[in-house]
């Protein structure tokens, strides 16, 4: 006796007015000769993951919950997502936190700016996830040596900060391999800013803003005393940026990446660390790009 062995999605007969058997053609017919058909379920595709990460604060939790409501009775297009709701500060920690996983990062804004998120739409935030689009970015890796000789590594996706430490004015180096960008720097310090955090510190202390696919970094001065008129520059981001303490007793510096400070740095080397990739999800209207070329032409009101 012949018997034929089927293998059906009986998850998925609602979308057949016939059922699964509708779909197998021939299937009615053997039947109908008397060739025995036996149907086995199949084991239903695997859920979409969607894992949701908040901040502590009210607003946060709130819109956590709302979204967990609404992601549980909706089909999303895109899988391996992570909502992160809160700030600007909070989806940097998360990110980095996160820096192995090939996940895509959808945040949402519950803190003040919210540069590096989306606005919150109760009623279309499937949509958006379903429809958001994806930019990758870089971020940068300091490598800091301090006054006992110790080496440490810290990421940093908007900036690093070289800092002066103390009333002292800061007394800096600044170099690529043997190249020297600037002999002595006199100031509170200096910024290198990648094109995602180039309208963020770097905007305040004059810094250029740079697109996104520029693939440059920008090094911007912190209100320089000598010599007191350079204003930065702008560097490929296949370079590493060093940058030496040249007084280190008399006038202490710190280095802070993005939120994570480093005391009493000696020397600081800043790359692009291009084996790390961030998938950054925004609407469609509201993505990252755009905020860029806003802040480019927005005028300053007092």
């Amino acid at each position: 006796m012949l018997i034929i062995n089927i293998s059906i999605n009986t998850h998925e007969i609602h979308k057949c007015p016939r059922g699964e058997i509708g779909r197998h053609k021939g299937l009615k017919i053997l039947a109908a000769c008397g060739v025995p058909v036996r149907v086995w379920p199949r084991a239903p595709s695997k859920m979409k993951k969607i894992q949701i990460i908040s901040d502590n604060n009210k607003k946060s939790k709130k819109i956590k919950n709302s979204i967990f409501k609404k992601i549980n009775t909706a089909s999303i297009k895109r899988s391996n997502i992570i909502i992160v709701i809160g700030g600007d500060g909070f989806m940097l920690q998360t990110l980095k936190k996160n820096k192995k996983k090939n996940k895509f990062f959808y945040g949402v804004n519950s803190g003040n700016y919210g540069f590096l998120m989306n606005k919150f739409s109760p009623k279309k935030i499937i949509k958006n996830l379903s429809n958001a689009k994806m930019i990758t970015i870089s971020p940068l890796e300091m490598t800091v040596r301090n006054n006992k000789n110790q080496s440490k590594k810290y990421l940093a996706i908007n900036e690093v900060s070289i800092l002066r430490q103390s009333r002292q004015a800061a007394s800096l180096s600044i170099s690529h391999g043997s190249k020297k960008i600037i002999k002595e720097l006199v100031s509170d310090g200096v910024l290198v800013s990648t094109p995602a955090g180039s309208t963020a510190y770097n905007l305040s202390v004059h810094g250029p803003i740079l697109s996104l696919n520029s693939k440059k970094m920008a090094i911007s001065p912190i209100s320089p005393f000598r010599p007191r008129r350079w204003k930065g520059k702008i560097v490929s981001d296949k370079l590493r940026i060093n940058i030496k303490n040249l007084n280190p007793s008399k006038r202490p510096i710190s280095a802070v990446a993005d939120n994570v400070e480093v005391r009493n740095a000696k020397i600081v080397s800043v790359r692009t660390n291009q084996r790390i990739k961030f998938n950054l999800l925004y609407d469609q209207n509201r993505s990252l790009q755009k905020k860029i070329k806003i802040e480019q032409l927005r005028k300053e009101t007092y």
